[in-house]
């Protein structure tokens, strides 16, 4: 049986920049891949924007990670040469009952250290995107977009220039904690052949699949693995040329951000995510939402044309919280939490998490350290 330093589980973004570090601090790291790719789930199926770090409660993770990894992602981005764009962002109220909001999304903001907010009337978001309807804006300045495979890619090539060796169509299946390792049983998705690898230090960054992978380790109390709900998004797209420059967000909804318009790299806009309760992956995309998208979007939109909407793709986030419930910030669950040496059990990491992607290798490798 093949021992390594340390296992990461998951080739998301968050995995890869886990592997990364970790690699680069000198651990022989190994990255388990389900999939017959790297970063084929969440990390694929998302807006691809770079948060400012706006929505989230004071002290919390997701508060600092994203403004942390924010400052990094941009920096990283820079020097790798990976596509970005830092085009910035309104969120609208597009009501007199939604003006307050904005005071009060700009007064947690600048408590969480996003300190370049402007709030806006009707006239100057208006001058800045002509197509707008709203009653008042607040700009972003610091949000952008960015090539998320460009990044995966990236973090993948350091993680392999420091010695990490990626491992695709490798499911976990189960494992043990015994005298000072993990000894993880896995099977080769397209052979079915099963192997045993064992690490001194895991990480488990596997996303939708994360609890999973937790309760099948023999030797950590079940008390310690949430239940991850799952929240499917779907996005719509507009050919042609975009009616705006700017992402555009509604104010927040239970849930989500709203059905947000956001611009890729070429230009073109796609709108979404909504928020559908599902109870298993499923990937299928249909027109079944296009009314509700339609009626969201033409809050801030007026001039959206029905038939111009055509569904691209979905995403699914692992939640900590289901419906009707208070968003659960991200849970980094190390050996103070759970008393198990060398785990570190990452839930919950949704949206900002591709902002925060950098900022939480960093605190996984502090947590390992410990």
């Amino acid at each position: 049986m093949d021992t390594v330093d340390c296992i990461v589980v998951g080739a998301g973004v968050v995995g890869l920049a886990c592997a990364r570090k970790l690699a680069e601090s000198g651990l022989e790291t190994i990255i388990l891949e389900r999939a017959g790719a790297y970063g084929t789930e969440t990390s694929s199926r998302n807006s691809e924007v770079v948060h400012a770090g706006i929505y989230y409660p004071t002290g919390s993770l997701k508060a600092r990670l994203c403004v942390t990894g924010r400052a990094q992602l941009y920096d990283y981005a820079v020097r790798k040469g990976v596509p970005h764009h830092r085009c910035g962002k309104l969120i609208v109220a597009t009501s007199a009952a939604q003006d307050a909001g904005l005071a009060a999304i700009a007064e947690r903001a600048a408590a969480c250290g996003v300190t370049d907010l402007s709030l806006l009337d009707r006239a100057e978001a208006q001058r800045m995107e002509p197509a707008l309807n709203c009653t008042s804006a607040l700009l972003s300045p610091s949000t952008g977009i960015i090539d998320s495979h460009a990044l995966m890619r990236a973090l993948l090539g350091d993680a392999e220039a420091a010695g990490a060796v990626l491992s695709l169509n490798s499911e976990v299946t189960g494992g043990q904690i015994r005298e000072g390792l993990f000894v993880l049983r896995t099977r080769d998705t397209q052979t079915g052949e099963d192997f045993t690898l064992a690490a001194r230090h895991l990480v488990n960054a596997a996303g939708l699949w994360a609890s999973g992978v937790a309760a099948s380790l023999d030797g950590l109390p079940a008390r310690h693995v949430p239940q991850t709900r799952f929240a499917r998004g779907s996005y719509f797209a507009v050919p042609g040329r975009a009616a705006f420059s700017r992402l555009i967000y509604p104010v927040p909804e239970p849930g989500g951000l709203g059905v947000h318009l956001t611009l890729d790299l070429g230009g073109n806009m796609r709108f979404g995510p909504d928020v559908e309760w599902i109870d298993s992956i499923d990937y299928r995309t249909s027109d079944a939402r296009r009314d509700h998208f339609v009626t969201e979007i033409r809050k801030y939109w007026p001039a959206l044309p029905a038939d111009a909407l055509a569904p691209t793709y979905c995403g699914i986030r692992p939640k900590l919280s289901g419906p009707g419930e208070p968003a659960a910030d991200f849970s980094i669950q190390g050996p103070a939490q759970h008393g198990v040496a060398g785990l570190i059990n990452l839930f919950g990491i949704e949206s900002p998490g591709l902002t925060a992607s950098l900022a939480i290798a960093d605190e996984v490798a502090r947590g390992l350290a410990r």
